[in-house]
């Protein structure tokens, strides 16, 4: 399905912190979208983020947005546990849609939320954006070229210490095991997991243990996992959430040599071979969606294929329940 006229309209669901500037701002920025309306449940916050951006409709109803004619693509920015509410409302009115990742709090309201669009051959998209930046990009053309040979294992390890909200006991949404099963594991590993898919192909075989060891929270806080790729990749990770410094690191091995990188930071990335070692800083842009956004304009007028889909997001989904030990 592709959407035949020169703008979209787009409303945006649960206009909180993370539209403010990483995702907002594009899509009243990119040509040939318009945002026309956002939705937030205290109509306050609604209509000052309507005020502050420029937005001319605000609701607190988001089944108002949805049935708004004037709309014509809804997404979804909310936590987690409501994403398969919403984008089923969606999907019954006949919209396409983008939903912040991950897609779903479990694989089998992914797998709900993307079989409601297939049925209705919607356009169904999920923000896993860092398949569309240039960063992440050019280690795709290292990879592909074969700078590094023949790919034979990736390791990850990302670990921060507790913040302090989480030794506080204060409510986030991002540690509550009803929204977020995984904890800061669905929030972060989520973007590093679909990544390794966009480099290596969908995941074989995935396990994993996953554990509370700090009881500052309901939902998990130390995760380890192993897994394989169709393509023959093998890979490992570690995500802990109590160490006493946060580093991200990614070390991708090959016949010919290795490829570091962070999925977070943005520092420089690393290619080291028979030639020496090569650094290269790409910076990201001012609004860290923009390049995503601007897929999702070319893929709804039939330009070219989003590299972010419900299905690729759907596989993504089944990796991490996989390691949390769910499926």
């Amino acid at each position: 399905m592709n959407i035949k006229k020169e703008s979209i309209r787009w409303g945006i669901i649960g206009c909180g912190d993370v539209t403010e500037v990483k995702s907002g701002p594009p899509y009243r920025k990119t040509e040939g979208f318009e945002l026309v309306a956002v939705m937030r449940r205290n109509v306050d916050k609604a209509a000052d983020y309507a005020r502050r951006h420029g937005i001319s409709r605000y609701y607190s109803d988001a089944d108002k947005l949805i049935n708004d004619p004037n709309v014509d693509a809804v997404y979804i920015a909310t936590p987690p546990d409501s994403h398969k509410d919403y984008a089923l409302q969606v999907a019954a009115v006949g919209k396409p849609c983008c939903i912040e990742k991950p897609m779903a709090p479990s694989y089998a309201e992914s797998l709900e939320i993307q079989m409601a669009f297939e049925e209705r051959n919607l356009p169904l998209f999920v923000a896993y954006y860092r398949r569309s930046l240039p960063r992440f990009l050019k280690l795709k053309e290292w990879l592909d070229s074969d700078k590094i040979g023949q790919v034979r294992h990736i390791r990850w390890f990302l670990g921060k210490p507790p913040n302090q909200i989480d030794r506080s006991g204060e409510y986030n949404w991002r540690t509550d095991a009803e929204v977020a099963p995984g904890g800061y594991f669905d929030d972060l590993a989520s973007h590093g997991l679909d990544l390794f898919a966009f480099y290596f192909g969908n995941f074989e075989e995935v396990y994993g243990i996953a554990k509370n060891r700090l009881g500052l929270y309901s939902a998990k806080d130390t995760v380890t996992a192993i897994w394989s790729h169709t393509t023959g990749v093998t890979g490992d990770a570690a995500w802990n959430f109590g160490c006493d410094e946060r580093l991200d690191k990614v070390e991708i091995f090959g016949s010919k040599g290795k490829i570091c990188f962070s999925v977070f930071d943005g520092d420089e990335i690393i290619l080291k071979d028979g030639k020496g070692t090569k650094t290269m800083f790409i910076e990201h842009p001012e609004h860290v969606q923009q390049y995503h956004v601007e897929a999702l304009r070319d893929d709804l007028l039939g330009n070219a294929a989003h590299p972010s889909t419900g299905k690729s997001a759907l596989h993504t989904s089944w990796a991490m329940d996989k390691i949390l030990g769910n499926l």
